[in-house]
């Protein structure tokens, strides 16, 4: 039987932070930590050992970017730890910054998104596998930036493109248009040879490659 996941949370609205701890007791998530700041979370870090750190974007003092420094700093210190950050909004900034590594492991998701187990399951088996998790809105955004040479790609290709960003892999894009993977690797060929953008086999560089051309 596999170990469980075990993932250390950290936000310090006490009923967001107690209801993703039942939340994630429910799916079969261990939870090794709970905290209301990032000093405790750091603090607490080496005698933990998580494997994914659930973070509020914004936490006290100040209700910035302590949960990205916190984050910055525990990659620091375990390379091998993803990340999953919470925010109430879209901060495209903050993904960005966090992504600037070019390491997988990492994602982003609006609070919304917790309200879903399968969601917040899938996110939390996507990056402790190294993989690249964004909500869909700071895609939306980020795309929204964009004119030509985006106006190029037919809707199929959009589509693809956003789904991609999103960090699926294209088993997922193919499932999630219910067209076949086949099509969806034509239509990712044509999305770089139009964004003239390097093709790679590791999904991690190709959303890194996607949200380059798009923050550009």
């Amino acid at each position: 039987m596999p170990e469980a996941l075990r993932v250390v949370v950290a936000d310090d609205s006490v009923l967001l932070r107690e209801g993703l701890v039942r939340l994630l007791d429910e799916i079969g998530v261990e939870v090794v930590g709970a905290h209301a700041d990032a000093d405790a979370f750091l603090a607490a870090l080496d005698g933990t050992r998580p494997d994914v750190a659930l973070l509020d974007v914004r936490m006290p003092p100040t209700h910035r970017d302590e949960g990205v420094r916190a984050a910055i700093e525990a990659r620091r210190r375990r390379p091998d730890l993803a990340i999953l950050l919470l925010s109430q909004y879209v901060e495209v900034a903050y993904a960005q910054e966090l992504l600037a590594a070019g390491q997988g492991g990492v994602g982003y998701l609006l609070k919304d998104r917790v309200t879903s187990i399968d969601e917040l399951r899938d996110a939390l088996d996507r990056v402790a596998s190294g993989g690249t998790v964004l909500d869909p809105q700071v895609v939306a955004q980020l795309l929204g930036r964009r004119g030509d040479p985006l106006a190029s790609l037919t809707p199929r290709e959009r589509e693809v493109l956003t789904l991609m960003a999103e960090g699926r892999t294209n088993a997922a894009i193919a499932g999630q248009l219910v067209i076949g993977t086949g099509a969806v690797e034509k239509n990712v060929t044509s999305i770089f040879q139009k964004l003239l953008l390097e093709d790679t086999g590791s999904d991690h560089r190709r959303v890194l490659a996607v949200l380059a051309f798009l923050q550009r």
